[in-house]
């Protein structure tokens, strides 16, 4: 026995229990501070995100409204189709990151696994295409092709295949009736990306990780109406993910119809009439290059004259929209943006820049005028022009005598506007200009809307460019430092251009002027500029904002909102100077540079107006212009190294013509035959379930081909030699321009 007395243990065990106390104590302070925060000071914070642990959405994707004609045909519409579709996130859990899956599920859809692979991964900026740019947290198709054994086989063998469905969805058509590819107008889709949903958030019309957006086109501008709204049901889930109870439930609102301005009929008569151009003109021979001529792209724009909007508009190379359905493969991008593709991607009607030629004529005409010429006034018309040690040759180095600024048009005389534009020129200064210059010829051209985008309803139009001297000094500035470095007092062509623009080119030369006068030079514009510019002319003198679309109606056709065309300006010009203008160009049609390509035409009935023109372009062979419009039409079409302006283009124009007024080749009427007599009045109907009463298309069936054979595409005469130099001014290399030639 221990001699120790009991009351000797009393204070260690009280230390302990104190320390117990304390421990405990200070737990429970811990538990309570730590309960405090998360049940007051962040309580609501948790209990929103409990909540939203335990609701899970199920998106019905919107189906997509449909793009159509003036009459209700169909461009782009949807049909159900068996889309095979991957989960990156499930696939994402897996040790081997899905590979087994994916490669199994090549194998059923007769796919490599390769493509299979290259489809479910993320876009970013090393990653080529194909690749998916969409949110990486939604199902990512992986094709729309897939038979209904084949999705049988996914779906039986569920447990070989974690992470991937097959199911039918609504995919998006494009439907090209009639051959009517329309592609470059109406566009293509692509799924949203993470950062589109992030700026849209707070919009009026936010995305969903499910959706499809435009991304050129109609399909682009008209996104939001086209869109709908996807519908969502919010499910109630335990912890284990058994569905509860339904929280709330959007029903899917199906997406608004365009209706444009297109006529399908017109617009396969257009892309056939244009490719059939671009193939006769390779047949023809280029003296000047000793070659044929390779007319390698080509647009057509066909406008209402009195509204501006857009009838038909074809782009050279194409391509098929439908590739991008689904996501677009690898072979089929490569096609679309290799080296060798020619940018079939690009719409030329709105974003091809190019010298006019002698089609510009009608601008330095009425800046003429403006500046106090007389337009019946007796001008020379020599075979040449002379400023100081240079030379400017006319067409063929054709003298005409003395003519008026008409009679000018209708030959198109180059010396008439050398000399004009010379003596302006001089007027304002020269290379010093005086304060206040008046720059009648620059001036015009702004007011007839070149220099600036149309404002076309169509995403990245071009703006063109009009070289006045505002321009030069900006281009110099951007451009000297290279000019200097590249510049050689007695090198090559080019290296003498960059030394003489690395000393003064910022100075508006005697050249300049002169070869802006026919349109040459620095000077550049778009297809849709130029038909815009003559449809003004056709119809008194407003220029209208071009448009493709015409009204915006609901799914189910009780809402229509029409788009009213948009005046964006008025020609320069009065009345008596846009009569004398308009008989001119009649004059074109009818003795003129075109008369040959009009044998025929019913002038009294149908009133034709025409310019041809024919730009060359520094180190490519010419381009190929013609513009025309009567009361209803404005036509233009331009093709890329393909000859002169009415050699080349004129007999394609001519034919869409013949097509719209019922015409056959020596200008009988067929009423019968007539597809578009008169601009389309009013609107398709579109019935409460959705339907639309859409008239046929009948194939277009081409004219037979023209006796004349090739040697008379290029025109008469088919080519010219290189005209007037005398030295490098008055050209331009950094644009690619050269010496001017006619028509």
């Amino acid at each position: 026995m221990s001699n120790i007395p009991e009351t000797g243990r009393t204070p260690r065990v009280q230390i302990r229990l104190i320390v117990i106390q304390v421990l405990v104590f200070s737990l429970l302070l811990t538990l309570g501070g730590r309960l405090w925060y998360l049940q007051i000071r962040n309580g609501e914070e948790y209990i929103n995100e409990a909540k939203n642990n335990h609701v899970q959405q199920v998106v019905q994707p919107a189906v997509r409204g449909s793009i159509l004609d003036a009459r209700g045909v169909p461009l782009a519409d949807n049909q159900s189709k068996l889309v095979v579709s991957a989960s990156r996130t499930e696939l994402m859990k897996m040790k081997d990151d899905g590979k087994a899956v994916l490669t199994r599920l090549a194998d059923v859809l007769d796919m490599t696994p390769k493509d299979v692979m290259d489809k479910v991964r993320l876009c970013d900026a090393k990653t080529p295409q194909p690749c998916w740019n969409g949110s990486p947290y939604q199902p990512i198709p992986v094709t729309n092709k897939a038979n209904q054994q084949q999705a049988l086989q996914i779906l039986e063998r569920a447990e070989d295949f974690p992470g991937i469905t097959a199911e039918p969805t609504a995919v998006r058509r494009y439907v090209a009736p009639g051959k009517a590819n329309t592609a470059q107008v109406l566009g293509y889709l692509s799924p949203v990306t993470d950062a589109e949903i992030e700026k849209a958030k707070h919009s009026s019309s936010p995305y969903l990780r499910s959706d499809q957006v435009g991304r050129s086109g109609l399909e682009r501008t008209y996104d939001k109406y086209l869109r709908g709204n996807a519908g969502v049901t919010r499910y109630e889930v335990d912890n284990l993910g058994r569905v509860i109870g339904l929280a709330k439930a959007d029903k899917a609102k199906p997406g608004s119809n365009v209706i444009t301005s297109i006529d399908a009929r017109v617009q396969a008569v257009a892309e056939y009439e244009l490719l059939d151009a671009m193939k006769e003109a390779r047949k023809a021979f280029d003296k000047n290059t000793n070659t044929n001529y390779k007319a390698d792209a080509g647009a057509v724009v066909v406008l209402e004259s009195k509204t501006g909007r857009v009838v038909a508009m074809a782009s050279n190379p194409t391509y098929d929209p439908n590739a991008w359905v689904g996501g677009i493969s690898g072979k089929d991008y490569a096609k679309l943006t290799g080296k060798d593709s020619n940018f079939p991607l690009l719409n030329r009607g709105i974003q091809a820049q190019a010298a006019p030629g002698s089609i510009f004529k009608v601008i330095p005409t009425t800046a003429a005028v403006n500046a106090g010429y007389d337009f019946n006034g007796s001008y020379p018309c020599p075979s040449s022009y002379s400023i100081g040690g240079q030379t400017f040759t006319n067409y063929e180095s054709k003298g005409h005598g003395n003519i008026s600024l008409g009679g000018a048009l209708e030959v198109s005389c180059d010396t008439v506007y050398y000399a004009l534009a010379h003596q302006q020129w001089q007027r304002d200064g020269g290379t010093k200009p005086k304060k206040g210059a008046k720059d009648w010829f620059y001036k015009t051209a702004h007011q007839f809307g070149l220099g600036k985008e149309t404002g076309i309803d169509l995403p990245n139009e071009v703006a063109g460019r009009v070289p006045d001297r505002q321009w030069k000094q900006r281009f110099w500035a951007a451009n000297k430092d290279a000019w200097c470095k590249q510049g050689k007092k007695d090198g090559s062509f080019v290296e003498k251009i960059a030394f003489e623009n690395c000393i003064d080119g910022n100075q508006m030369r005697a050249g300049d002027s002169v070869n802006y006068s026919i349109g040459q030079g620095d000077t550049l514009v778009t297809p849709i500029q130029m038909a815009s510019v003559y449809a003004a002319i056709a119809n008194g003198g407003t220029l209208h904002a071009p448009s493709v679309g015409k009204a915006i109606v609901s799914a189910d056709g009780k809402k229509v909102d029409e788009l009213k065309p948009e005046v964006s300006g008025k020609l320069p010009m009065n009345q008596a100077t846009h009569k004398l203008i308009d008989e001119a160009l009649a004059g074109v049609a009818t003795r003129g540079t075109a008369a040959w390509r009009f044998q025929g035409w019913p002038q009294d009935k149908i009133p034709m107006h025409a310019k041809t023109g024919t730009a060359e372009v520094y180190g490519k062979q010419t381009t190929s212009w013609f513009a025309t419009y009567t009361k209803d039409y404005s036509i233009v079409m331009t093709i890329a190294q393909g000859g002169t302006g009415s050699g080349a283009s004129g007999p394609a124009v001519r034919k869409i013509y013949n097509a719209l007024y019922g015409l056959d080749a020596a200008g009988k009427f067929d009423p019968k035959k007539a597809l578009l007599p008169q601009p389309q009045q009013g609107l398709p109907k579109i019935e409460t379930d959705g339907s639309i009463d859409a008239p046929p298309i009948k194939p277009y069936v081409p004219e037979p081909k023209d006796a004349e054979g090739a040697d008379a595409l290029a025109g008469p005469p088919a080519t010219t030699p290189n005209r007037g130099n005398g030295g490098t001014r008055g050209t331009n290399a950094g644009t690619g321009t050269n010496q001017p030639v006619g028509d």
